[in-house]
């Protein structure tokens, strides 16, 4: 056979597949009729395992892409049938709530002391916010808690060191509200009090601008050792002649260290992106992002439905971390960044029902990045 006919007899195959599949979600519109007027919940796992496990049998050899595809079908089914049913209700109370710029924005928590990035960034977002400086980042996190400050912004990930994961584990903990986030290019210089390397033995540093810097920190043959902030960094690096800095030129010049002339970064294009916490929901008309995260059950192809649902919505996702819950053994919560805007109601209504169906689900915010 020719390529062309085969491609005739795939059309043919695939014009009777699709009256079946608009019929199978015409059912599903069925059930949810049923399911709302008896109080029945949208998802059953048990009598979809049972039929994806039929289907893979019944399909020989294509048993895994079956079982695939009969998921997806089962996945945009419940997804059908939750907004028939307008899913998420505590979602909707939550966002018909949410304020559209927070209370107070003159307090702001961040990491280091006066010239760490944290700090320069907070500038660039907040020109006229008081920084409340701590020393690490569980503290940000707990200064906001206590209500010693209005907002908190921390780093969650860096283009060349990745995620920032004990930030992601904080965020997991404590649930703030994303409402804002911006990017900060960063420079890492070397700084010493004499402005050379003679007579340097140890290099201080936050674990950060030490993976930034890996090549130079792996072949420069000084003893590190690790701070909880750049500005900590250079405090140390000011105090003892024999070492040096790994941090930004402002907390150099804070502590009146001289630059190295020395390249240290991995890579000159070198970005970090920071996110604005806060303890109430605040949603801005213009916001183009959207974060989420969520638990998953344990069976095969179970992060591959969620997943679906945001490609048949036509959301882009832009970030998937997964971390560990702490207290239970290999399980993981899923945090998902991807563009959107709540108002949207194809956005709205995807939320809504993966509110509903999945465990833990939370809505971080919807924000714009600067």
């Amino acid at each position: 056979m020719e390529l062309s006919d085969i491609r005739k007899e795939i059309d043919q195959i695939d014009a009777q597949l699709l009256p079946l599949l608009t019929a199978r979600m015409e059912c599903a519109k069925k059930v949810a009729v049923y399911k709302k007027e008896h109080q029945v919940p949208v998802l059953n796992s048990k009598r979809e395992e049972e039929i994806l496990d039929r289907v893979k049998k019944d399909a020989g050899e294509y048993g895994g892409t079956a079982r695939v595809i009969f998921s997806a079908i089962m996945s945009q089914s419940r997804a059908l049938q939750h907004q028939m049913l307008s899913a998420g209700k505590p979602l909707r109370q939550l966002l018909q709530n949410a304020r559209e710029t927070p209370k107070k924005s003159d307090r702001i928590a961040c990491l280091g002391s006066p010239g760490s990035y944290s700090h320069v960034e907070l500038l660039t977002l907040y020109p006229k916010a008081q920084p409340v400086f701590c020393p690490n980042f569980s503290s940000i996190f707990s200064t906001l808690e206590k209500e010693d400050a209005d907002l908190a912004l921390v780093p969650i990930e860096n283009s060349s060191a990745g995620s920032v994961l004990e930030v992601y584990d904080l965020l997991l903990k404590y649930r703030y509200y994303i409402i804002a986030a911006g990017k900060l290019c960063v420079n890492n210089v070397l700084a010493s009090k004499s402005g050379t390397l003679d007579g340097v033995t140890s290099l201080y540093s936050h674990p950060q601008p030490l993976m930034q810097c890996s090549t130079f920190v792996e072949s420069c043959g000084l003893s590190v050792k690790k701070c909880r902030s750049t500005t900590e960094a250079a405090a140390m690096a000011a105090k003892d002649p024999n070492s040096a800095a790994l941090c930004g030129k402002k907390a150099a010049e804070e502590n009146h260290l001289k630059i190295v002339p020395l390249k240290v970064q991995n890579c000159s294009a070198n970005h970090t992106r920071f996110l604005v916490l806060s303890r109430e929901l605040c949603l801005s008309k213009k916001a183009d992002k959207i974060s989420v995260c969520f638990n998953l059950p344990h069976h095969t192809g179970s992060l591959n439905g969620v997943l679906s649902r945001f490609a048949a919505a036509g959301m882009n996702l832009t970030k998937i971390e997964s971390r560990p819950i702490v207290g239970k053994e290999f399980e993981y919560d899923f945090y998902l960044d991807f563009s959107g805007n709540i108002h949207d109601p194809v956005v709205l209504e995807l939320l809504c029902s993966l509110w509903d169906e999945l465990p833990r689900f939370s809505f971080f915010g919807n924000y714009s990045e600067n």
